[in-house]
């Protein structure tokens, strides 16, 4: 495991851009694996509206319909690829051909709005680039939708507006906008599976 244990990583409810960047942060510290096998993973789409199933917030089997989920993916060319998902059922870390069969699925018996789209950040990059002031988590009165992390919010250097809140670059779908590659569901598997099923 190149993470912690799941018990042993931070963790804050409806915060899992930040979650992962503390599992990448860990991962850089401690130098077990290099951090050039690690890719963050933004899933989301034009409508916000991304079904994932085997979550720890589901209602029985139902899949739980996020505006977006971030996860971490391990592409060792040694082995199999593994993904971290702190929201999950499934094992942390998990196969990627057993996390894409039970909680990503297909997109071809979904309605087209739901359709899930990737960006795929490689972790350095995001550890250098990724700011958050959490005000997406704030109400209008100003209060917290949901208690926020009690580590300081995540910055990059410098004093513009984007240094201390990009995560919107990061959610967007828009090839020409952010950092990282975006894939359709079947093109990442392809890609990153090492016997996918390409269509």
């Amino acid at each position: 495991m190149a993470a912690p244990t799941r018990d042993k990583c931070e963790y804050t409810s409806c915060y899992c851009e930040e979650n992962v960047w503390k599992v990448c942060e860990f991962i850089r510290k401690e130098k077990s694996f290099p951090l050039e096998e690690f890719f963050v993973i933004f899933i989301s789409n034009d409508n916000k509206m991304v079904p994932l199933w085997e979550q720890k917030s589901a209602q029985g089997q139902q899949p739980v319909i996020w505006d977006y989920h971030v996860v971490l993916l391990h592409d060792c060319a040694r082995s199999e690829s593994f993904l971290y998902d702190l929201d999950s059922v499934l094992p942390f870390p998990c196969n990627l051909k057993m996390y894409a069969k039970h909680a990503l699925r297909s997109d071809h018996s979904l309605s087209p709005e739901y359709h899930r789209k990737l960006r795929v950040v490689p972790a350095d990059c995001f550890l250098l680039n990724f700011a958050s002031d959490r005000s997406h988590m704030k109400k209008e009165d100003g209060s917290w939708k949901m208690p926020p992390p009690p580590y300081p919010p995540i910055r990059t250097a410098g004093q513009s507006s984007y240094s201390s809140m990009n995560l919107q670059l990061f959610i967007s779908m828009e090839p020409s906008v952010g950092w990282g590659h975006i894939f359709t569901l079947d093109h990442f598997l392809c890609h990153f599976l090492k016997d996918p099923p390409c269509v």
